[in-house]
């Protein structure tokens, strides 16, 4: 006998605890279970070992196109807003300052059309333009030892914010747990997803769960299960597995390094632990897996599962990978894994953030680093950079949204009016109280204008000096 919800969730990390938070909520519908295979909520990709820790506003990642940060703009800040309003004590996350550094004319001349020219400058008012002072006085060790001659210039906010995914995972599923109608169940692992004429049979290593609706979100292995449903024949997986090199206290903040436009990986950049601000740092590496789970064998038959070895997938990846920018950037990352070869390789990388760093100042992280999966379409035989999803009648895997975690909530309010359309309209949504939750507890430039001027006339001083958050200029 199956036990009936009207939601299933496949997949417990930042995606699917964010889509659980938010129907659980924000909308009427009466009864959602997640399930992840994990003993614990985020155990993979979301885990604050595997990714970069960074929020990403579009600010400072140069290889985004202005369109492209206006739309990760609202995700990161509706995630922004969420730990600003449910995490005071900086469990969760850090506050901290984040840059893109420029070396030389040719880099500094690009960050200055990208401030100024393309309209970086307009849509984030807490970035500022600054020079060598400036960055010495943020980060000491990017300017010491480095030629005074060398041209430097760096795009300059704030709004570094360093997040354990991991954490916020758990915290989303801890608020939805509070309502009635939640189901989590962990360490259960959904063998199969069966369509039938009455909806969906949800089958799992601990009984089965019939749904009225069902949203993957398991990463890699959304496409797995599309696949194994009919779905996705057009789409691919390129997996890459990202590393860091780790190194003592060196840096306060976030430092970003320019990005090659064609490469769909993040620059090369520094920081601080979200947990420890005495451990830096470097990366990511990123290497090709034929895996969907680093560190996991039995993903690699997952992997052959979702490639497919059909002459289209083979010939896709022929293309993509003799790019002549991609191809010697895949090379050159697999030799960061080798042993004190690897890390004289990468030292030039970290060099160029902070150039005192000698060879025996980092070391290859170890036990750190997920897999993220590039989506490659096998029709046009090329990589799609953008978010990934297939909806079917009732169903919707979400396999990559698009920069991520930063974009989990916003991915989330989508997901939901896809959901609550599965339902005939039968449901609503409350994106007024969803709002007031996340992104109305960002501060804006106007925000922080309109506390100055209330501490100047003597009114709510002693509510706006209590206040945590961040002014323009501060250096937090």
């Amino acid at each position: 006998m199956s036990e009936h919800t009207d939601l299933v969730i496949v997949g417990g990390g930042i995606s699917g605890a964010s889509l659980l938070y938010a129907v659980a909520k924000f909308t009427d519908v009466d009864d959602v279970t997640l399930i992840e295979k994990e003993r614990e909520i985020a155990a993979v990709n979301s885990h604050r070992t595997n990714n970069s820790q960074t929020l990403h506003f579009g600010d400072i990642e140069t290889n985004y196109t202005l369109e492209k940060a206006e739309e990760v703009k609202e995700g990161a800040e509706l995630l922004a807003g969420y730990l600003e309003g449910t995490d005071p004590d900086r469990e969760m996350h850090s506050k901290r300052s984040k840059m893109v550094l420029g070396v030389g004319d040719e880099e500094a001349e690009k960050l200055e059309e990208r401030y100024h020219e393309n309209g970086f400058g307009d849509l984030f008012p807490k970035l500022r333009e600054i020079g060598r002072e400036e960055i010495a006085e943020l980060e000491p060790n990017v300017v010491e030892g480095r030629d005074h001659d060398t041209e430097l210039k760096a795009l300059q906010t704030p709004d570094g914010y360093v997040v354990d995914y991991g954490a916020v995972a758990k915290s989303f599923v801890d608020d939805a747990r509070a309502e009635d109608g939640v189901a989590v169940h962990l360490g259960t692992a959904v063998e199969n997803v069966d369509e039938g004429r009455d909806g969906f049979t949800v089958e799992t290593d601990d009984g089965d769960f019939a749904a009225d609706a069902v949203v993957v979100a398991a990463g890699s292995h959304s496409l797995q299960f599309a696949k194994e449903m009919g779905y996705g024949e057009d789409m691919s997986l390129l997996p890459v597995a990202g590393s860091f090199f780790l190194a003592d206290d060196l840096l306060n903040g976030k430092v970003y390094t320019l990005q090659m436009k064609k490469l769909p990986f993040a620059a090369v950049h520094g920081d601080a632990d979200v947990h420890d601000q005495g451990v830096t740092r470097f990366g990511p590496t990123a290497k090709l897996v034929p895996a969907l789970e680093r560190g996991e064998l039995s993903t690699v038959s997952d992997f052959a599962d979702v490639f497919g070895f059909s002459p289209a997938s083979i010939l896709s990846y022929v293309n993509i990978l003799s790019d002549r920018i991609l191809f010697p950037y895949v090379v050159r990352n697999l030799v960061y894994d080798i042993p004190e070869l690897g890390k004289r390789a990468f030292l030039p990388d970290v060099q160029k953030v902070v150039p005192s760093v000698d060879v025996d100042d980092i070391e290859r992280a170890k036990g750190y680093g997920g897999v993220r999966p590039q989506i490659v379409d096998t029709k046009n035989r090329e990589l799609d950079m953008g978010e990934a999803k297939i909806t079917g009648d009732g169903i919707l895997f979400n396999i990559t949204p698009s920069p991520g975690a930063s974009t989990a909530l916003k991915n989330a309010m989508t997901d939901v009016q896809t959901v609550l359309d599965f339902f005939e309209a039968d449901h609503e949504f409350d994106e007024e109280a969803f709002r007031d939750a996340t992104i109305e507890n960002f501060t804006r430039v106007d925000d922080t204008a309109d506390a100055s001027d209330s501490n100047a006339d003597g009114d709510d001083a002693d509510e706006a000096n209590s206040d945590d958050r961040v002014p323009v200029e501060a250096d937090d």
